[in-house]
């Protein structure tokens, strides 16, 4: 499994976190000069950012103003997860993946497919259970360790998977964190939720997401590329980000 400093790229008048230590931006995005592509990106230290994500945690990403990073929860499930590699290569943005185990074993050419992209794999769990902090310590801990060990089978290579976990459900316990933390894992909560996994319609999936990350000023956007909705709100969200952030800059 991956360890050390892990390079995020953000977005400042574009959107994303992916992995890169040089500045990039949509000049060099084929096909595309208006596309949103990545502003800069940072280095990260799992053990100097233990835990992050403003809805459950005391701090976020060192981010500037107006820098969003992009995250996907659950997946892959190729019909839509392939659809959302496609919106965001026609913009040059990268996200982070919090990938289910179980969906890893079921999809591995998805993963890889997802990692080959360019995209940044972490992990959430093996199964998803839905009441995380009801399981016994042992039961949770193996949901973390297990979620690893089949997301990096599915990619080839254990080493491949970013030491960056997603509670399902935000549903962590001092116990589950605590292990986490012996594996050297960076814990991500999110600062802006979409709502995706609920019953709206994709436009008001997006006008949540530009809304709310425009109250909050910059911060880690919370997806998931499971659902028909997400897919068809992506393009007005990423388009929303730009002008929003370009009418903050």
């Amino acid at each position: 499994m991956g360890s050390g400093l892990i390079r995020v790229a953000a977005l400042a008048v574009p959107l994303m976190l992916g992995c890169g230590i040089a500045t990039a931006s949509a000049d060099g995005c084929p096909g595309n000069p208006n596309a949103i592509g990545t502003s800069r990106t940072i280095v990260v230290d799992p053990k100097e950012h233990g835990r992050i994500g403003t809805m459950d945690y005391v701090e976020s990403l060192p981010l500037n103003d107006h820098e969003v990073v992009l995250t996907f929860d659950d997946g892959p499930i190729p019909r839509y997860s392939e659809k959302v590699l496609e919106i965001l290569a026609a913009q040059c943005v990268k996200a982070n993946y919090f990938m289910v185990g179980e969906m890893a074993k079921a999809y591995p050419a998805m993963v890889r497919q997802i990692y080959d992209a360019g995209h940044t794999i972490g992990t959430h769990s093996m199964s998803h259970p839905l009441r995380f902090r009801a399981l016994s310590v042992e039961r949770g801990n193996a949901q973390i360790d297990d979620g690893i060990a089949a997301v990096g089978a599915a990619l080839g290579d254990v080493d491949k998977v970013a030491p960056f976990f997603r509670f399902p459900g935000f549903g962590w316990t001092s116990a589950a964190e605590q292990h986490a933390a012996e594996r050297g894992l960076m814990v991500w909560g999110a600062d802006v939720p979409a709502d995706d996994w609920l019953k709206l319609g994709p436009r008001e999936v997006a006008r949540r997401a530009v809304q709310r990350l425009e109250h909050k000023g910059k911060g880690i956007l919370l997806l998931h590329d499971i659902h028909q909705r997400t897919v068809d709100a992506l393009p007005s969200i990423l388009a929303g980000l730009d002008s929003v952030l370009a009418i903050f800059g």
